[in-house]
């Protein structure tokens, strides 16, 4: 029983990493980044609700981009459209994303 919860325990850590660090095609980013230009490819724009000043993401740092995300996506980072956006992409999705920003200019 308990080789059998250590090998699952194993398999599970192996998954996590591997999903962890999907490789991004900075290409695809660019594609599935397109609908993100309303509110992140404006400069001086500011979100309606909650109000403050939207970022510019172009030349963040790509990890950065994959935590931030995927915090929208669990809910531990709160902005209602945010984490709407974020549910819809998969963890490829946002590899690409991170990818095509951390190159951006």
């Amino acid at each position: 029983m308990k080789r059998n919860l250590m090998l699952m325990l194993g398999l599970v850590a192996a998954f996590a990493a591997f999903s962890a660090n999907a490789k991004g095609d900075a290409d695809a980013g660019k594609k599935k980044f397109y609908t993100c230009t309303g509110c992140h490819g404006i400069a001086g724009y500011r979100n309606a609700y909650p109000d403050y000043p939207v970022p510019k993401l172009a030349g963040q740092n790509e990890g950065y981009i994959v935590n931030a995300m995927n915090a929208y996506k669990a809910g531990e980072r709160k902005h209602p459209t945010m984490r709407a956006q974020a549910e819809s992409l998969s963890e490829q999705d946002i590899a690409d994303i991170a990818a095509f920003l951390s190159q951006a200019k």
